[in-house]
C-alpha cells in the first residue's frame, strides 16, 4: 500500500489551522511537536518576517488524500508562499501489523501500490547536546542549509552511547530538522561532523529521510538560488582580477 508520513512545520497558531483540515479529511492519526525556528535576522528581514515558535504536525494519508491536503493548505494556509510554513511527505516503507496499517490508512482496502522514490529533497535529523544549536546551525549553513526547525528530547541510553562514540553525551536532547536539496544533503551533514561532532561539546549526530513531496520551500529555493548567484559573481571577480594582473 502506498502510504506516506506527512510533516507540517507551522507556526503555532497556523498548527490548529492545520489540524481543522487534517479533521475534515478524516486523518485520525494526528501528534503534535512543539519546537523554534533557526532562520537567522537577515533572512526573516528579507521576507519581512519574525521569529515565532513552531508546531511540527505528523500525520499519515494515502496519496490521494495527501494531495487534497496539500491543496487545502495551500489555499488556506497559504503554504507555497514563503513565511507560512513547510509540508513534506515521507514514504512508509513497512508497519508493524495489519491493524497498525489499518489504523494508519483510515481502514482503507489494501493494494500492491508503492511510494513514490523520487527524491529531490531530504529531511536531515540532527541529535545533538541541548543548548548547542547555534553552534550546529552555523556549521549546517556553511554547507548550504538555510534554516531548521529545533525540537526538545531527552535521550535514553547514554550509557552504550558513551561506549560506541568514545564521549559523554548529556541526556538532555534537541532535535534539528532540516530540510535541504539531496544534491547538497550530504554536505550539510559532513560539515555538521567535522565542525559539531561527537568529538565536540555539540555531540551532533545526524541522519537523512527520504522527502517524495514538499510545498513551502520557496524560500529555501530563492535562499540557495541567491547564494549560488553571489558564488558566481565573486568567481567572476577573481576571473577578472587575474586577468588584470595578467
Amino acid at each position: 500500500m502506498e502510504l506516506y508520513l506527512t510533516i507540517a512545520i507551522l507556526d503555532r497558531p497556523k498548527a490548529e489551522r492545520y489540524q481543522v483540515i487534517c479533521s475534515e479529511l478524516g486523518l485520525a492519526m494526528r501528534l503534535t511537536l512543539l519546537g523554534r525556528g533557526t532562520a537567522t535576522e537577515a533572512a526573516l528581514d528579507r521576507y519581512g518576517l519574525r521569529a515565532t515558535d513552531k508546531a511540527v504536525v505528523l500525520t499519515t494519508a494515502l496519496p490521494e488524500t495527501n494531495h487534497q491536503l496539500f491543496k487545502l493548505c495551500k489555499r488556506r494556509l497559504m503554504i507555497d508562499i514563503p513565511g507560512n510554513g513547510i509540508m513534506m511527505c515521507v514514504p512508509i516503507k513497512s508497519v508493524g501489523s495489519m491493524n497498525t496499517l489499518a489504523y494508519l490508512s483510515n481502514n482503507a482496502a489494501a493494494d500492491k501500490g508503492v511510494p513514490e522514490m523520487n527524491f529531490k529533497h531530504e529531511l536531515i535529523i540532527v541529535i545533538l547536546n541541548q543548548t548547542y544549536g547555534d553552534m550546529v546551525m552555523k556549521a549546517a549553513r556553511s554547507a548550504g542549509a538555510t534554516g531548521g526547525t529545533v525540537l526538545h528530547a531527552k535521550g535514553t541510553g547514554a550509557d552504550y552511547a558513551r561506549q560506541f562514540l568514545g564521549v559523554q553525551l548529556a541526556t538532555e536532547k534537541e532535535v534539528i530538522m532540516i530540510t535541504a536539496k539531496s544534491e547538497i544533503k550530504q554536505a550539510i551533514m559532513t560539515a555538521i561532523t567535522e565542525q559539531a561532532g561527537p568529538h565536540t561539546k555539540a555531540g551532533a549526530i545526524s541522519f537523512s529521510l527520504p522527502v517524495s513531496h514538499v510545498a513551502g520551500l520557496r524560500v529555501l529555493d530563492d535562499d540557495e538560488e541567491e547564494m549560488m548567484h553571489k558564488s558566481n559573481e565573486k568567481s567572476e571577480e577573481k576571473t577578472e582580477s587575474s586577468a588584470e594582473v595578467k
